[in-house]
């Protein structure tokens, strides 16, 4: 039968064979036809699932090559960092604007400000200071006279001097040992006794203590002013012939932050009543922190739970206060969260600084306080992006972060133009030049984000630049604002510097007495006034400062600029000093 089949269908001549062989047939075409056809659905599920991991191969693919790319700029951006100047200046910036044009406008501006703003006049000490040849006057000067010998003055008509040049000389510090002694007088009382009369003692802040208020306030100044730790002062003191050891020092600061606390707390109060503040803060390391304990190789046992000694703890800064009061106020805190600054700022109400930090968010919602942000924290971001970016030999398109850069850099060139003028000129200026300028800022980063690749720094700088755009379009609002929290990280330099010489804090105390004298130093800066005569003031004058009034009267823009002047000897007609 299968052969008679098989010769039909070669032949395609079926009309001999019969309705079964026929039905059979059909059947067969059927069967071989389902067999076909699942054997083509098959295929197609092979090459379904094989196409599927191919698409997860190169999704595998393209997210590693993504990560390259990011791990490559990141460390791009890691060996500038670690290799190069740590500065936010280009070598070259994308100049996407005239800026003769922009200075042309702005010009404009000022000239079209009405006759009922009051300009007010340009502070002095803001002015452009030329440079100034020679040394300070305020310096002693010697005068030191090179004569002619009577033989080569012989026959001449006259003499005189002329200046020819002036030198800086140094003397080494000299330490001397201050012996008091305390005259005392007895009399005679009716009844036989005797009665001892003492002359007064001068008051130490310390009250019994070993040093002057004037090696004190060199102490404390050379930490916290020029970051010298202690056991190196320890060193030099000891040449000069002190021996002063590292834990006596670290004592009587730890002392002295109980002697400040009363100051302190008005300079806070002082700058709290104020109406804009900036805020920051920065890591510091302290061993032997409350509740932590570190474990050793032989008491493994005391390992702690959650973070270690050696963990980061916090130091917070706020700078601010009345245009005439200005200080900057160091918080220890082990904390970074949001309860510290609504500690530090429960009776503030006014403008708050500060990064994109959300611990400032509590504070500003209980407190109602306006928040603006820092443009210089989001500046940052694209010059670390720009800065990471792969270097190409072909000349193409700028890179998406340096026309990120040249956007913002007008923004800085305005403030720079504008810098002497009064807040309400400022603020003019900025809502007819800086608005539109930040409105296009603005439309571009929201066209081109979606462009950049999820993770890197383009990407990351863009996003928190938009996340943060209502806090940082906030300083064009009022004149008295600045496009950034420079203010506040400068006065936080010197504790970053500082902390890479000394490290650490050994203890909680140790962490809050230092805040203090950060805080008396850069306030003392704030106001113009030396760090190491401020000091020296505070302690000579704080001891007897037992009613609010004295207090008071410490606060450093309080203080008389006389007690800071130095009297400059004058001379003969000799070398002899009058």
């Amino acid at each position: 039968m299968q052969s008679v089949q098989k010769y039909q269908q070669n032949q395609h001549d079926f009309s001999d064979l019969d309705k079964v062989q026929l039905l059979k047939l059909l059947a067969d075409e059927q069967a071989r036809s389902s067999l076909i056809e699942s054997c083509f659905t098959e295929q197609s599920e092979r090459l379904k699932l094989a196409q599927k991991k191919v698409d997860v191969q190169q999704e595998g693919l393209r997210q590693r090559d993504n990560r390259i790319l990011l791990l490559e700029e990141l460390l791009r951006l890691r060996k500038i960092q670690k290799f190069t100047a740590s500065s936010e200046k280009m070598p070259f910036q994308v100049s996407l604007f005239d800026e003769a044009e922009l200075e042309s406008a702005i010009d404009d501006l000022l000239d079209r400000v009405t006759d009922d703003v009051i300009v007010e006049p340009a502070d002095q000490s803001q002015l452009k200071k030329t440079r100034k040849r020679g040394f300070s006057a305020s310096l002693e000067r010697v005068r030191i006279e090179l004569t002619l010998s009577d033989a080569d003055k012989a026959g001449a008509q006259r003499t005189f001097f002329a200046k020819v040049k002036e030198e800086l000389e140094y003397i080494p510090a000299v330490l001397k040992v201050l012996e008091y002694w305390q005259e005392k007088a007895v009399f005679a009382k009716d009844d036989g006794s005797d009665l001892i009369l003492v002359a007064d003692r001068p008051i130490h802040p310390l009250g019994k203590c070993s040093v002057t208020t004037s090696l004190l306030a060199q102490i404390i100044t050379a930490k916290y002013a020029d970051g010298l730790p202690l056991y190196r002062q320890e060193g030099i003191l000891k040449r000069y012939g002190g021996d002063i050891s590292r834990s006596n020092m670290a004592n009587w600061i730890i002392g002295l932050d109980d002697v400040f606390k009363p100051l302190m707390n008005l300079i806070r109060e002082e700058q709290n009543s104020s109406d804009y503040l900036q805020a920051d803060e920065t890591r510091i390391k302290v061993l032997k922190e409350t509740g932590k304990t570190t474990a050793s190789a032989l008491t493994p046992y005391l390992r702690p739970v959650g973070k270690t000694a050696q963990s980061d703890k916090w130091m917070w800064v706020i700078r601010g206060g009345p245009p005439d009061k200005p200080a900057v106020m160091f918080h220890y805190d082990p904390s970074r969260s949001g309860k510290v600054p609504v500690r530090l700022l429960d009776d503030f109400n006014g403008v708050l600084q500060a990064d994109g930090y959300s611990g400032y968010a509590p504070v500003c919602r209980i407190n109602n306080i306006t928040r603006i942000g820092c443009w210089d924290h989001a500046r940052r971001k694209f010059v670390e992006a720009s800065k990471a970016a792969a270097v190409t030999k072909v000349k193409g398109p700028p890179a998406k972060a340096d026309v990120a850069l040249g956007k913002i850099r007008k923004l800085y060139a305005l403030e720079a133009k504008i810098a002497d003028q009064t807040p309400s000129q400022k603020q003019k200026a900025r809502q007819e030049i800086a608005i539109p300028i930040l409105n296009d800022l603005k439309a571009w980063l929201d066209k081109n984000i979606t462009r950049m690749m999820k993770g890197g720094l383009t990407y990351k700088a863009m996003q928190y630049t938009l996340n943060q755009w209502g806090n940082l379009v906030g300083y064009c609002e009022d004149g008295k604002l600045n496009i950034s929290n420079a203010l506040a990280e400068n006065a936080i330099r010197p504790f970053a510097i500082g902390r890479k010489a000394w490290l650490f804090s050994d203890t909680p105390q140790g962490a809050h007495a230092s805040a203090t004298c950060y805080s008396l130093i850069e306030s003392a800066k704030a106001n113009q006034l030396e760090p190491y005569g401020y000091i020296k003031y505070l302690l000579d004058h704080i001891g007897a400062a037992d009613t609010l009034e004295k207090l008071e009267a410490l606060l450093p823009w309080q203080v008389p600029m006389a007690a800071f002047t130095k009297k400059v000897n004058a001379f003969d007609g000799g070398n002899r000093r009058i």
